[in-house]
């Protein structure tokens, strides 16, 4: 489990990005560079991580299923992932 400072910075950068999304596009429209420049550093979706909704895991992260690969893997085992089965051959 990730520490939950982690969890909750990420959270308020995602929420930054999505204030600033607008702003930041008729800036980059107008080519008005300075103006980029006074935005907020965490407004910047690159400064975006992806994580695990359950476990805050950064790495090995399943951009399809938005969990980590181990809590997939649980998961998927249990039968709570529709579709998903173990394979066998």
């Amino acid at each position: 489990m990730a520490k939950k400072s982690w969890i909750a910075r990420e959270t308020k950068r995602r929420k930054l990005v999505a204030k600033y999304a607008e702003k930041r596009r008729k800036l980059k429209a107008a080519g008005d560079y300075e103006g980029l420049q006074k935005l907020p550093r965490n407004a910047s979706p690159v400064r975006l991580n992806n994580r695990c909704a359950l476990t805050g895991r950064s790495r090995a992260y399943m951009r399809k299923f938005g969990i980590s690969r181990i809590v997939f893997r649980e998961m998927a085992l249990a039968g709570k992932i529709p579709g998903v089965k173990k394979a066998s051959w």
